[in-house]
């Protein structure tokens, strides 16, 4: 096994510069593999200046509905060579590549196939990428040499269209940098939404739910999407909710540092609840839908509250448990502070770094297979070509 330091490429097909949970994924993994001493460089699309120095940028990224929701991808010819370029020019040890199957740099990159190759699938419940690219997708996920799915749901979806042998390989958070932001003071119970305004997050519900709230009680309201103008005009009304918008990652830790709670109503679509784990990591309660992709985090009444998807009641119940119980959303945060240690950007990074040397090792065994064969067909050749001109030279005798 190799034990020097690596150059890795991690390969994302999501615009880096809008929030997002993969997004954040790749980011913080190379910042920690980083730290650890490998040159990691993250590849991706970028709407405006790349989010730090170690992203190389491939282009504007372009809205496409996909899995309820609307995802910023590059599946342009323009980002497909700049990838292609990028993977020439870096000469990786071995890459990384999240949602291997979805059209723009993920996709090229795997049919590219220029190192030993890492593969991870976040996404749950269906994908149109695997439907209607079947057939392309089994011709080349050979190529990809370790596959990793971020929870059980995950691994449904990849393993439906690719029955292939997967490593589940949990999210994390940098747990050291949610620690030592300081908290967004508050002057009274607060509540943290931070998510894409659309149906599928259920920011909806939340605000629904504030009418059985107190006066006093605060809601902030982090990030857009196609549904902010629309909730905006109809709790306009509402002094309590504050719109903040986009946030930076150090003014979403603050945030949540600061609330009472952070508040996840999500409706479906989660594959694995990475927010829940940043909120833990920052010392916040939590609120929190009974997805699966959650309740592969939080354990129900032990560091969470988990109320059924979309009940406006029984969300607004949890709220006011929480926020006015103070023994209660201790014995929440506590809690949650234990749990996260098992999901810490560390373990996971030295995690990758096995599967990274697998991957190498894998490759390196399927290179010297391939040596081999084309060694004996060259003998064979040698044996046939001279049998075949004795005959042909017996043929010519009179």
């Amino acid at each position: 096994m190799r034990t020097d330091l690596l150059r890795i490429g991690l390969v994302c097909p999501y615009s880096l510069t809008i929030p997002g949970g993969v997004q954040s994924q790749v980011l913080e993994l190379a910042r920690v593999l980083r730290r650890m001493g490998h040159e990691a460089r993250v590849l991706g699309p970028c709407d405006g200046p790349p989010p730090t120095a170690y992203v190389t940028p491939l282009g504007n990224s372009i809205p496409t509905a996909a899995n309820g929701s609307v995802a910023p991808l590059a599946p342009d010819p323009a980002c497909s060579l700049r990838t292609i370029r990028a993977l020439r020019d870096e000469e990786f040890d071995v890459l990384h590549v999240h949602e291997a199957f979805v059209p723009g740099a993920t996709q090229t990159t795997v049919i590219l196939d220029v190192a030993p190759m890492v593969a991870t699938f976040h996404a749950a419940g269906e994908s149109a990428s695997y439907r209607y690219l079947q057939g392309p997708i089994r011709h080349f996920a050979p190529n990809i040499d370790v596959m990793c799915a971020v929870s059980k749901d995950a691994l449904e979806l990849v393993h439906r269209y690719v029955p292939r042998d997967y490593e589940l390989v949990f999210n994390a958070v940098d747990i050291d940098r949610y620690r030592h932001v300081p908290a967004t003071p508050t002057t009274g119970p607060t509540i943290f939404f931070c998510g894409r305004h659309e149906p599928r997050k259920g920011l909806d519900v939340l605000l629904d739910a504030m009418a059985a709230l107190p006066r006093n009680v605060t809601c902030w309201v982090a990030s857009d999407g196609p549904d902010t103008e629309r909730l905006r005009s109809l709790h306009a009304g509402d002094r309590r909710i504050q719109w903040l918008g986009r946030l930076s990652d150090d003014d979403k830790i603050a945030r949540l540092r600061g609330a009472t709670l952070f508040c996840a109503p999500s409706l479906m679509g989660e594959s694995f609840g990475v927010v829940l784990l940043e909120a833990m990591a920052a010392g916040t309660a939590i609120v929190a839908s009974d997805l699966p992709g959650y309740l592969n985090v939080a354990t129900p009444d032990v560091d969470a509250e988990i109320v059924p998807a979309g009940d406006v009641d029984a969300l607004g119940r949890a709220l006011h448990r929480v926020l006015f119980d103070p023994a209660r959303a201790e014995a929440l945060r506590a809690a949650g502070s234990v749990r996260v240690e098992d999901f810490s950007m560390q373990r996971l990074a030295e995690r990758y770094l096995v599967l990274y040397q697998r991957a190498i090792e894998l490759r390196a065994g399927r290179e010297r297979a391939r040596s081999r064969s084309r060694r004996v067909l060259s003998r064979m050749m040698a044996r046939l070509v001279p049998s075949a001109g004795l005959t042909s030279a017996r043929q010519e005798e009179p």
